[in-house]
């Protein structure tokens, strides 16, 4: 099975709505990853233009006590609205605010009567839409820049005078906007800054999302609390009995099952959702040969036996294998695994009896990858988002489209997930089948593959650095190379060491593991594999390349 629970493969995205016209929420792409928390609790909704860090504002604004949920730009006022938020966000993005084509500003989201404010191209936007003067600059500001504060103001109240932030543009404001007051100063932007306390509407050029803006966060907090008003009393365990709510009111008295592999996500789903509803709910644990080494055993152990959730356990290790036979190219592995998983999760509803609906481990970062109604480009297809297949027979239940990673490891511990579930590395869709790399997986590919993460796996948690590191595994290139082993000349497979930190995969560090360490894993995996006769490590970085290598 998979870390996400069920794995489906088709590259998701939608097409831009026409700025100017109303758009239809149900049109949206990604409008089940909209979930709205209870009325108690208050919200704060960011509009995504597309900038690479619109996920990381809302991230900031939760760290901060405060629900705030990432919806696509042209989403329309009525669906902000809906919302009651107590604030808005229009985030950066890659544009010019006079390109053909660029995301526009909806001006009756500014007659919503809650605070506004914009981020980078968000701040142009209000700047051009409120009568301020945006042009290009002759020199574009990225990285680190030095900010000077003239006038405080309401925003950054309490602030140094000068202090360094994060900036990444080209356009710049170079005047505000009628009866607004500059603020902040840079070296490339004469108005890196302003407000109109009357209207409630704020811009910062600079990005304070991101750690190198150290006021950043400081400044988040003052629009949060000092002009929203908003009740910072916000945590991923508070939904717990909201999303349990939800659920029953979605599925009623009907049958539900659950792709189950025993990763954080699919774990923490099937456990709200058998929280909610009790025996309405199987899960279903589909063992496709793609799995790591001694994991079908330990899933049926802990949810049938400690758990008691009601389980099926499916042998299908042969009947992927035989679809997958002589396929190499990534995305046709990722919908071959996906097309299947379907094929067999429909036949064990049917065993089961009327089962309705199907529940997902989606989470925020697979939307957003994915291209999620966004216009992000998509990276990769993900198991859970999108290109599901037509005549799919289930509604779906996703209980965690909203919560990044580390939130829903928050809910699994509210939940009494076992500390080793919790934290568990997150694991693809297809399984091993996307980490054979440019060759087809077969039964012994997949094995050689198992046997060495196995290895890597042992050896990370003998040294303390599991929970230090994002995700760690190996990579089977279709490859072989010369080697010399026992005075003989061998010919055998490499495998590439790929261990990263991270918050939340959107970027991520390669990890500076110890040579010792390093040292140790290699001489395991070639002294214990006949198959293998070299190690490499992986040292790339996210961006430019991502954590999984297809």
């Amino acid at each position: 099975m998979t870390e996400h629970g069920l794995v489906t493969a088709a590259t998701a995205g939608t097409e831009l709505a026409d700025e100017s016209a109303p758009v239809d929420p149900t049109t949206i792409a990604d409008k089940s990853a909209m979930v709205v928390p209870a009325p108690a609790i208050d919200e704060v909704v960011v509009l995504d233009y597309g900038g690479q860090y619109s996920q990381l504002i809302a991230r900031r604004v939760r760290e901060c006590g405060v629900f705030s949920e990432l919806l696509p730009h042209h989403v329309g006022a009525e669906e902000v609205a809906r919302r009651k938020p107590k604030g808005l966000i229009l985030s950066g993005g890659p544009a010019s605010v006079y390109a053909d084509g660029a995301p526009k500003l909806d001006p009756r989201l500014l007659e919503l009567g809650i605070p506004v404010l914009g981020i980078c191209y968000g701040m142009q936007l209000l700047a051009v839409k409120l009568g301020g003067r945006v042009e290009g600059a002759e020199v574009g500001e990225f990285g680190r820049s030095k900010l000077t504060v003239s006038d405080h103001g309401r925003l950054l109240a309490g602030l140094p005078a000068e202090q360094s932030c994060w900036m990444s543009h080209r356009d710049t404001v170079f005047a505000p906007p009628p009866g607004f007051t500059a603020l902040a100063s840079s070296s490339e932007s004469p108005v890196a800054a302003f407000e109109s306390q009357e209207r409630g509407i704020y811009g910062i050029q600079f990005h304070p999302e991101v750690v190198h803006t150290p006021f950043g966060q400081d400044i988040l907090k003052r629009f949060l609390s000092d002009v929203c008003e908003c009740d910072m009393a916000w945590s991923p365990a508070s939904i717990v009995e909201d999303q349990i709510a939800r659920i029953r009111d979605q599925v009623g008295d009907a049958k539900v099952i659950c792709g189950l592999s025993g990763g954080v996500d699919s774990s923490v789903a099937a456990l709200l959702v058998h929280r909610a509803i009790g025996d309405q709910l199987t899960c279903v644990f589909v063992d496709h040969g793609l799995m790591r080494k001694n994991e079908g055993e330990q899933v049926i152990s802990a949810f049938r036996d400690t758990f008691k959730v009601p389980l099926v356990a499916v042998d299908a290790e042969t009947r992927f294998l035989d679809k997958l036979h002589g396929v190499t190219e990534p995305e046709r592995k990722r919908k071959i695994i996906g097309a299947e998983f379907i094929r067999v999760f429909e036949e064990e509803a049917e065993k089961i009896g009327d089962a309705r609906f199907l529940v997902q481990g989606t989470l925020y970062s697979d939307v957003i990858e994915s291209g999620g109604g966004t216009g992000a480009a998509t990276i990769k297809s993900h198991h859970n988002v999108g290109g599901l297949p037509d005549d799919l027979q289930f509604e779906l239940v996703e209980p965690l489209r909203a919560l990044f990673k580390d939130e829903v490891r928050a809910v699994g511990a509210e939940l009494g997930l076992p500390e080793r579930l919790v934290w568990r590395q997150p694991f693809p869709g297809p399984g091993l089948a996307i980490r054979v790399v440019g060759g087809e997986a077969t039964k012994e590919r997949l094995d050689v593959l198992r046997d060495a993460d196995f290895i890597l796996q042992d050896e990370i948690r003998n040294a303390g650095l599991y929970r230090e590191l994002w995700q760690s595994f190996c990579v089977l290139p279709d490859v072989r190379t010369v080697g010399v082993q026992g005075d003989e000349r061998t010919y055998g497979y490499v495998v590439v060491i790929r261990a990263v930190t991270s918050d939340d995969a959107m970027t991520a560090d390669w990890a500076r593991l110890p040579y010792d360490l390093l040292e140790q894993i290699a001489a395991r995996m070639i002294g214990e594999l006949r198959e293998v006769n070299r190690v490499v490590l992986d040292i790339t970085s996210k961006p430019p390349g991502t954590i999984e290598w297809e």
